[in-house]
């Protein structure tokens, strides 16, 4: 990746139960710094799966602590799939940005018993 680029944070969720992106997945964004966490971004997965823009770029996107934090079972409850928001409620992801770094992609696969996360590129 280019040292030019612009340095951003980006996601998606796909739900590996059903085969296809999940949409309408809300998704909230918290740094952590001594023990405060603040929310700075606040969003909702599009039809793709994706978040329309960079939860942060530029600038706002600091080395530190963050944490994502997907809200799988109302996703679930809202597909229609009884009893498959039951087990997983809110899905956190906790990762470290580094100096240097320009790109963050941290995609979430979810079903409704199971979930897993990757640095993405």
């Amino acid at each position: 990746m280019s040292s030019q680029q612009t340095p951003r944070l980006t996601t998606h969720v796909l739900d590996t139960a059903h085969g296809r992106p999940a949409a309408g997945v809300a998704v909230q964004l918290w740094r952590l710094t001594g023990g405060a966490r603040e929310e700075v971004a606040r969003t909702l997965t599009n039809a793709d799966g994706r978040c329309d823009a960079p939860l942060l770029s530029g600038a706002a996107l600091v080395p530190g602590i963050y944490e994502l934090v997907f809200a799988v079972g109302a996703y679930f409850a809202s597909a229609g799939d009884d009893g498959a928001g039951d087990f997983l409620d809110d899905v956190p992801v906790r990762f470290v940005v580094r100096p240097g770094l320009n790109h963050y992609h941290v995609p979430l696969l979810i079903a409704p018993y199971s979930y897993s996360t990757y640095r993405g590129s």
